[in-house]
């Protein structure tokens, strides 16, 4: 699918290097045919990492979208240049107003603090309240999961004993069109110190289990209202991603064991194979059509 983003956004300079397709605002503008609107909280340190790993991912589809970029003014990113944050995010007073198709919240590497302690946790409040009634459908990724989760459905995190961290295979437990095509099995990415209350999961009325790992719990989670998806890893890694974090975690005297099932030979010299990559694209373009069909044309009918 063309994405449409600024002309001079650097994570598209990324992407037209990968031969992936991102339309430019004077070519969008001509075609006659409504795109999705897609707003993006990110919320990770490296945010033109995450910019250019989920542009990949949502460039896959056939349909136009047009994608927004959202910061938390209540927070001062320590790993991104604020006049890139400037120049390509948008404020919340920004979009308040605004209407979107689809909105996905990204991970944070806040989990081990009180949801009440993240210093952008108000902030945050307001755009999860915000996306009850201007958004179709809202896609949640690991603490913004958990954020998620709490928020809408009172579903508390637990702490884990140790790092779950490595790629971790996944059942398929559920049914629905966004995971259409999906194995019965499947890898997906994982780097968290926290999960959510496998119990109050079980019991909510509201919410059904579409994947989860053995001796963990859920990794995939909808609710019943088809309006929030939740997934607790991190389909949209890169190769090299958690290679990444476990030299980080090193660096910093961590004692983080090696990620799980990732390194051939545990030797971390040799990476492993993209076996998430598949399902990744997948779950974007499923959840982007199903947002397609569900979506009212005029985008002001959103409620």
């Amino acid at each position: 699918m063309p994405i449409n983003v600024h002309d001079d956004f650097p994570a598209k300079k990324a992407l037209d290097q990968e031969s992936i397709f991102a339309l430019s605002n004077e070519r969008a503008m001509s075609q006659d045919i409504r795109p999705l609107k897609l707003l993006i909280v990110n919320l990770m340190p490296k945010k033109v990492e995450t910019e250019i790993q989920l542009l990949r991912l949502i460039s896959k589809t056939p349909l136009q979208v047009d994608v927004d970029f959202l910061r938390m003014e209540s927070h001062t990113s320590k790993n991104t240049d604020i006049s890139h944050l400037h120049k390509y995010y948008l404020r919340f007073a920004d979009v308040k107003n605004t209407k979107y198709d689809a909105l996905i919240i990204t991970g944070a590497p806040v989990e081990q603090y009180a949801f009440q302690d993240v210093d952008y946790w108000d902030e945050l409040c307001e755009v999860m309240e915000w996306s009850k009634h201007n958004v179709t459908s809202t896609l949640h990724i690991c603490w913004g999961a958990q954020a998620g989760l709490y928020y809408h459905y009172g579903i508390e995190k637990v702490d884990y004993d140790e790092k779950l961290f490595g790629i971790y295979k996944q059942e398929l437990v559920g049914k629905h069109f966004v995971v259409g095509g999906f194995d019965e099995i499947f890898d997906c990415p994982q780097s968290r110190y926290t999960g959510v209350n496998e119990v109050q999961v079980s019991n909510s009325d509201a919410l059904t289990v579409l994947s989860k790992m053995s001796d963990v719990g859920s990794n995939m989670i909808m609710s019943k209202d088809e309006k929030n998806f939740f997934i607790l890893g991190h389909l949209e890694y890169d190769l090299d991603t958690l290679a990444k974090e476990y030299i980080r975690d090193a660096n910093k005297g961590l004692a983080t064991a090696k990620p799980h099932n990732y390194f051939v030979g545990e030797d971390p010299k040799r990476l492993p194979y993209y076996t998430w990559r598949a399902h990744a694209n997948l779950l974007y373009q499923n959840w982007l059509n199903f947002i397609y069909q569900e979506t009212p044309y005029n985008v002001d009918d959103i409620q």
